[in-house]
């Protein structure tokens, strides 16, 4: 069986996983060059991971062997190499965000569908074992129609132990655009789209001390909004609420609750590919955890390339981790700001299709 052909552009840390997966387990697809600003990097990975072509990013991109091109460079430039890659007729999957302004995202979006390409990013974690028991279990109406959901992502930074942490308080960080793709994804996943969002944003602290160990004691200017907390008004009916904070120390929260007219579902960590799922249903004292027998328990990164190279091969664009959903997701991390800044609703102008279940059959 032909497999279909990957090209990755960024070889940072979390190129690792990828290409571990997407080379070593996922059998319908091979990566068959990388590239990356650093070209020592570039070789390393290559010579670890049985890669046979070391590129340049462009030579890369316009290669006629390769169909999907894998985009893990900084959010910064995820724009640009993506709409670069698009433009070459290729396929292309980006890591989490899709762009880092709402126009970039709506610009990539418009052009996948003008070129009749895939687009499509992370995370892919939602299609693991533990959001698909989640999946099952509410499309089976076991905690009956749901009523709303709440997500929450606290900490106090990254600076104690990143090495380089400016980037998390400058544009295109802060704890939405960081983690809240994870959250938001597989809150969309679970219940539909948002019609309307709105939200509540703070800068608790200016400024920021840096307390690892190669930038010991240099101060970081805020930049961006370190506490948001959203609301979501869902097309269905449900009204969910998110909180991302780098402004909090100690917190004892869940990840994730979908809450049903019929009891209450514990989401995993949405970082994550496992579980545990746990369900407490109407009458019950307790908590109870249920069974995790969905795929891709262990971490599958790569896994929504792999089904986007399914697709291709199937010559649909029926694929889990697609662009729409991708720019939703981005919309909505917008849409809290936007709403906190001109103190308003923001209506959400893209939708769609909730993504199927990924079924047993469905091994890659």
């Amino acid at each position: 069986m032909s497999k279909v052909k990957i090209g990755i552009v960024g070889c940072g840390n979390i190129s690792s996983i990828y290409l571990e997966n997407l080379n070593q387990r996922f059998k319908t697809v091979e990566v068959s060059a990388v590239a990356d600003l650093v070209t020592e990097r570039a070789k390393t990975q290559a010579e670890k991971y049985n890669v046979p072509r070391v590129l340049k990013t462009q030579e890369l991109i316009e290669d006629p062997d390769i169909d999907i091109v894998l985009n893990l460079t900084i959010p910064k430039a995820h724009a640009d190499i993506c709409r670069q890659a698009l433009m070459a007729g290729k396929h292309t999957y980006v890591e989490k965000p899709l762009s880092i302004s709402l126009e970039d995202g709506m610009m990539l979006t418009k052009l996948a569908e003008e070129k009749n390409l895939l687009l499509g990013g992370a995370p892919d974690t939602f299609m693991g074992a533990g959001i698909q028991t989640c999946l099952q279990l509410i499309q089976e109406g076991v905690v009956g129609q749901p009523i709303g959901a709440t997500a929450f992502m606290t900490c106090h930074g990254h600076e104690s132990w990143h090495p380089d942490p400016e980037f998390y308080y400058q544009l295109g960080g802060g704890p939405m655009f960081d983690m809240g793709p994870y959250y938001l994804t597989a809150l969309f996943a679970l219940l539909g789209p948002a019609r309307r969002v709105t939200g509540s944003t703070a800068i608790s602290f200016p400024q920021r001390t840096i307390t690892s160990e190669k930038k010991n004691g240099q101060i970081i200017d805020v930049e961006v909004p370190t506490h948001v907390a959203g609301v979501l008004d869902m097309s269905n009916g449900a009204v969910a609420t998110i909180l991302t904070s780098f402004d909090v120390w100690h917190a004892n929260l869940p990840f994730i609750e979908i809450y049903g007219s019929k009891g209450t579902l514990s989401v995993p960590d949405p970082n994550t590919f496992g579980g545990p799922v746990k369900l407490r249903l109407a009458g019950e004292d307790q908590f109870k955890e249920i069974t995790v027998t969905r795929p891709y328990a262990e971490n599958s990164r790569g896994l929504g390339v792999a089904d986007m190279a399914r697709a291709v091969k199937e010559g649909t664009k029926d694929h889990r981790a697609s662009g729409s959903l991708t720019s939703h997701v981005l919309e909505a991390m917008h849409g809290f700001h936007i709403a906190s800044d001109e103190n308003r609703h923001y209506l959400m102008k893209t939708s769609f299709d909730r993504p199927a279940a990924v079924a047993d059959q469905d091994i890659y």
